[in-house]
């Protein structure tokens, strides 16, 4: 039995790390951190918890001894100072914040604020997204979990960009329900805000937008300019992105349906539809995309569960594949549908 650590367990990602794996039939969860609610009962912050895990948070994940591997489901910031350690004593990790997305300690700086601590650490960590980069997952000791945002574009954008048929300027406007924000309220948050609303934020601005551009590169074999608008709408899980491309060369809707069918075909978790919808794969791992021709145009949609696919179902995924068990493992259930 594998035993493993959450660092960060009373967030969102952190509850949804422990939902998964509480029935996860090859591991064991040995220690949830949490400085605030050190000593607490873990189903006090999650009652969903209670009769699946009875477990008391630490403060620190160095209290528990003989640990396989570790999530860090904090935000950014924390990763860099605790991942060094872990490695050192051969424990594999999971960074579920930005910490070790972006190779470049440049563009880190300039969109996170701070200096990146962990420079040699940052250039061996490996991309986890799992349809796209599964060979390297299965021999990585460290792996960055994607962003929400990024995992429903890059599956939507990978194939057509792969295929040298659409141009490298990509036009994104995404909506995203309110739990991606995190657990501590806001202003904008406030349902009196949010509510029977749709509002676009952090324009120009959003963090997962180097992050996109760096792994769409890998498939555009040249720099992709990503216009990236993400909006917050009136759902609690759950997002949708839309992604415009215009068309290099002509192609018919049966080429795209080829393209994608190609890529995604033999995939667990990622499928092409002819109509993508949030509600049918809230509360899972799957993943929908769909693409249609528009004349000289495509558009390309990505639809996750922002939680899961887009955040600890991800990371469970490519913990599977770092232990080398089944991929679906402990992941294995469809969306809610309604």
């Amino acid at each position: 039995m594998t035993r493993v650590g959450i660092i960060g367990g009373t967030g969102y990602a952190g509850g949804e790390l422990a939902r998964i794996l509480a029935t996860h039939p090859d591991v064991e969860i040995a220690a949830m951190t949490s400085r605030q609610n050190a000593g607490k009962k873990v189903q006090e912050s999650h009652p969903y918890l209670k009769g699946y895990l009875d477990l008391n948070f630490t403060e620190k994940i160095s209290e528990t001894p003989d640990l396989d591997l570790v999530f860090v489901a904090t935000p950014h910031g924390v990763a860099m100072k605790e991942v060094p350690a872990l490695l050192e004593q051969g424990i594999k990790a999971i960074d579920l914040s930005g910490d070790y997305r972006l190779h470049d300690v440049d563009v880190y700086q300039k969109w996170y604020g701070h200096e990146h601590t962990d420079v040699d650490n940052l250039q061996d960590a490996v991309y986890g997204l799992p349809e796209f980069f599964r060979d390297e997952i299965k021999g990585a000791d460290l792996v960055a979990n994607p962003g929400c945002y990024a995992t429903s574009i890059i599956l939507a954008c990978g194939p057509l960009l792969k295929s040298g048929l659409v141009g490298n300027d990509i036009i994104v406007d995404a909506k995203s329900g309110t739990s991606g924000a995190g657990m501590v309220p806001s202003a904008r948050t406030h349902h009196s805000t949010c509510g029977e609303s749709v509002i676009p934020y952090s324009v120009g601005s959003h963090r997962h937008t180097p992050e996109i551009e760096m792994a769409v590169d890998r498939f555009a074999g040249s720099h992709a300019k990503v216009t990236f608008v993400p909006n917050l709408v009136p759902i609690v899980r759950g997002i949708i992105s839309s992604c415009y491309f215009g068309l290099e060369k002509e192609a018919s809707q049966e080429d795209i349906d080829s393209i994608y069918e190609s890529q995604y075909g033999k995939e667990t978790f990622v499928h092409y539809v002819p109509e993508p919808s949030i509600r049918a794969v809230v509360a899972s791992n799957h993943a929908q995309v769909s693409a249609r021709v528009l004349g000289d145009k495509v558009v390309a949609f990505g639809v996750v569960d922002n939680l899961v696919k887009g955040a600890s179902g991800q990371a469970v995924q490519c913990m599977n594949l770092m232990l080398g068990l089944d991929e679906k493992t402990g992941l294995d259930f469809p969306g809610l549908g309604v």
